[in-house]
């Protein structure tokens, strides 16, 4: 590995990650950043490879827990803004106010997303007379739609789910897949006869991130996003956040409760067993190639990418050595990738006319997990010669190979996430505070590229002391409650709330 400040073909040390996160997602051809337009990167055939895999693990998901997978246009006419910004802005002023929302009236200037989306106003040479907006996500135009589709109980639960482009007029710097104007993005939308069946999916929403996170090797941080980071449309806003290798937190998942608040503005209702009318409880699940990010992020090194083994676009990529000298050696490649092909292991023949070294740097830098090196004394021993992009060079027998494939794939699996469970580690801290009495002390004691843990159970006030002291951002309360009570940092209540403060991206 290059030291610091040096590169490494062309590559920055990952010790200066701001640097290197940029250069090594156009290094290793995932996008190419040089599109005329800020913020929307063209997919490369390596990126969108990974990312179509990244889909797959959540379309299995999708299709393990019943949900149905549509396709909603990309235009949303004016009026369904207006009326999704009416509902969130009474949503909101309910929630600043204390009190149910059923007690707001619409604000006559509602707040809303007016100016976070890209606007279509001309057909050809025609002003529309219907200004329409490029999906920011889908609630709007879905809901429409869900109140002339569900009619009774028995239409419930409607659970579906689409892998849509979205759009955002980000102004903000970008970064790709961390921050974008063109999101590839998934979102699931469920639609319940009451609030426990939106409770029971919110929890089901909670294991499909992480059966996903687990197998991008990915340890996270799930919290209830404290109430002035919920979205404010949702009755509570649930977040898993990837703590990035500069200690900044990477949101990648989000799931939010609705309860009826929307059925009500949409008209979304049911006629239950009984005859009687009732509301619709709701729910959505998103997430987006954030969890791309995450994975570069998190396991690339000075040398470049270490593709998960789930998500590599080639688990195995097979290297025929002096093949121009004994022919025994193409033919022996070609069985063993249709070995490891039949083996539902993604496998890809490097035959260019190139150096080993070529090929070898090439193959690292795109961090695929497995190198297989097969030349004419292999063959003759019947061995190969096997590297892991994590680490480690043996010589396996070439028969049996898919069965010894797979078990590396596995250790790979499973090197990266010691590795990233150790980072994750590393970078999550104690609060600093006051011994005698377990309250934060000065942020003079706060570390840079640190995220902090601490217990706390404050209010919206005590919230920004917090956040004022430490110069972070509250991720809110963790899933995981602390082992034992412990002082809130600002109050000195005793509690079990495990809370973070972190910056975040």
């Amino acid at each position: 590995m290059g030291g610091p400040g040096k590169a490494k073909r062309g590559i920055p040390p990952k010790s200066d990650f701001n640097s290197w996160y940029p250069s090594i997602v156009e290094i290793a051809e995932l996008v190419d950043k040089r599109y005329p337009i800020k913020g929307m990167d063209v997919w490369m055939p390596y990126g969108l490879l990974s990312m179509n895999l990244i889909d797959q693990l959540a379309r299995r998901e999708m299709s393990r827990t019943d949900h149905s997978e549509f396709s909603f246009p990309l235009l949303v006419p004016e009026e369904l803004l207006d009326k999704e910004n009416m509902l969130v802005s009474r949503l909101k002023a309910a929630r600043d106010a204390g009190i149910d929302p059923s007690e707001m009236r619409d604000e006559e200037e509602p707040s809303g997303f007016k100016k976070e989306v890209y606007w279509v106003t001309h057909g050809g040479e025609n002003k529309l007379e219907v200004p329409m907006f490029l999906r920011p996500t889908s609630e709007t135009p879905m809901y429409t739609m869900f109140s002339l589709w569900v009619r009774s109980h028995a239409d419930l639960p409607l659970k579906t789910f689409q892998i849509v482009n979205t759009f955002r007029y980000e102004t903000k710097q970008t970064r790709s897949f961390i921050r974008v104007r063109e999101i590839h993005f998934f979102e699931a939308h469920t639609v319940h006869r009451d609030q426990q069946g939106a409770d029971d999916q919110i929890e089901e929403d909670a294991e499909m991130v992480r059966r996903i996170l687990h197998d991008l090797c990915l340890p996270s941080i799930v919290s209830k996003r404290p109430v002035w980071d919920t979205f404010p449309g949702a009755w509570y806003t649930k977040a898993a956040d990837v703590v990035m290798p500069n200690g900044r937190t990477l949101q990648v998942a989000t799931y939010h409760h609705y309860r009826d608040q929307w059925a009500e503005a949409f008209d979304l209702s049911y006629e239950d067993s009984d005859g009687s009318s009732k509301m619709c409880h709701q729910t959505t699940f998103g997430m987006s190639e954030r969890l791309l990010g995450a994975v570069v992020g998190m396991h690339g090194d000075d040398n470049g990418l270490i593709m998960p083994p789930s998500v590599a676009p080639y688990q195995v990529i097979l290297m025929p050595i002096a093949a121009h000298s004994d022919d025994r050696v193409s033919l022996t490649v070609e069985q063993i990738s249709t070995q490891l092909t039949s083996a539902g292991i993604r496998t890809k023949i490097d035959d260019r006319d190139v150096r080993p070294g070529v090929k070898h740097y090439d193959w690292e830098i795109r961090g695929a997990p497995i190198r297989v090196e097969v030349g004419p004394r292999d063959i003759s021993s019947g061995k190969c010669v096997v590297s892991l992009r994590t680490g480690g060079k043996s010589e396996e027998s070439i028969e049996g190979i898919s069965e010894t494939i797979a078990k590396l794939l596995d250790s790979v699996s499973e090197t990266l996430r010691k590795r990233a469970q150790e980072l994750n580690k590393s970078l999550v801290k104690p609060l600093p505070v006051d011994p005698s009495d377990g309250r934060a002390i000065s942020s003079d004691e706060i570390e840079d590229g640190v995220v902090y843990e601490l217990a706390f159970d404050g209010n919206d006030s005590d919230a920004e002391s917090l956040e004022k002291l430490t110069g972070l951002t509250l991720l809110g309360e963790c899933d995981t409650p602390l082992p034992h009570e412990a002082p809130c940092a600002i109050s000195g209540k005793l509690t079990t709330k495990r809370n973070h403060v972190a910056r975040m991206y």
